[in-house]
């Protein structure tokens, strides 16, 4: 449904964000964007989502040059949406409910539409208990699936995530890592995540582009893309600790934590 061509962009100042850069989101269902800062990632979001606008390229959706007038974005937005690394700027108002319902309360739709869209969007993301909270008395990780859920009531087809797992404890990541899973297994949507988490990204991701200076310098399934020392060098990225464990412990090579600590423990 959504990729792009040869794209290249420059800002103002003339820095080359993007480099000639070819991605097809229908490579995988949960497709890893990495690479370390400045890589252009966060640009290439702006781009898919036509925020910014291609020097050179093409973004093509639904297998036509995707135009940048008003209506045409509002029916590329109507099937793509983002939730950015900071959730305080998708936080709109004081109340946690009405916060998540704001979407939809401007696209005029109907009462109870709005009711269930936004029950069904805290379900997903474990923030019924919030319902009537304050936004300014939640966590940093509270936050982020308020942000979550919010973009989840457009039921749009593909969601692009910018460091979801930033700033975020243990039990915060993993369940953002259960509500990214079900987006996909539970809802049939296509996820793209932006990390510099390895681990994250390993254990989620079917298929990965590694972005360097603007440049895609790899893209293929995790395990053939993390176990390409020579890409990760060239990108300044850490091996994830599954592959660590499977390079130099010798151990098979396994997709989650439980699959390795179930085979030393034979749980």
């Amino acid at each position: 449904m959504l990729k792009m061509e040869n794209v290249t962009y420059e800002y103002a100042d003339k820095t080359v964000a993007l480099n000639n850069v070819s991605i097809d989101l229908s490579k995988g269902k949960k497709i890893g964007i990495i690479g370390s800062n400045g890589a252009g990632k966060s640009t290439l979001f702006m781009n898919f989502l036509g925020i910014l606008r291609p020097l050179r390229g093409k973004v093509l959706y639904k297998g036509n040059d995707l135009k940048y007038d008003k209506k045409s974005l509002i029916e590329l937005r109507k099937n793509v949406g983002i939730v950015f690394q900071d959730p305080d700027k998708q936080l709109f108002f004081s109340n946690v409910y009405d916060d998540i319902a704001f979407a939809l309360r401007n696209l005029k739709y109907s009462k109870e539409e709005i009711k269930h869209r936004v029950a069904k969007a805290m379900e997903k993301t474990n923030t019924e208990d919030l319902k009537n909270k304050p936004v300014h008395f939640l966590s940093y990780g509270q936050k982020k699936n308020v942000s979550i859920a919010g973009v989840s009531t457009l039921d749009q087809s593909i969601l692009l995530f910018d460091e979801p797992t930033a700033g975020l404890d243990y039990a915060s990541r993993e369940n953002v890592k259960k509500i990214l899973n079900g987006f996909v297994e539970d809802d049939g949507k296509s996820i793209v995540v932006s990390s510099h988490d390895m681990n994250f990204i390993y254990e989620i991701c079917d298929y990965i582009y590694v972005l360097n200076k603007g440049s895609v310098i790899g893209e293929g399934e995790g395990s053939q893309i993390f176990l390409d020392k020579k890409i990760l060098e060239e990108a300044s990225l850490e091996e994830p600790f599954l592959i660590k464990a499977h390079k130099y412990l010798k151990k098979p090579l396994f997709k989650s934590e439980q699959e390795l600590f179930c085979d030393i423990t034979s749980c």
